[in-house]
């Protein structure tokens, strides 16, 4: 863990992902920097939000739309 990159618990971001759209395509896995993202039972799972950047490549980048990261 990078601690200059870590963010305190309250400033933690959101990240909600819509599984009625999610293909499990695998995008936001190979796109975000910093492995937010694993794909279990087929289906995009954020397992490591404290580390996301709040870059949204993963909103940018998913070709379904379903992700939403909220800060």
């Amino acid at each position: 863990m990078k601690s200059s990159l870590k963010k305190e618990e309250e400033d933690v971001v959101k990240i909600v992902v819509d599984n009625h759209k999610c293909t499990g395509c695998g995008t936001c896995v190979d796109t975000c920097p910093v492995g937010v993202y694993e794909i279990k039972e087929g289906k995009s799972v954020p397992v490591k939000v404290e580390e996301c950047l709040v870059c949204r490549a993963c909103e940018a980048q998913c070709p379904e739309g379903a992700i939403q990261v909220i800060e």
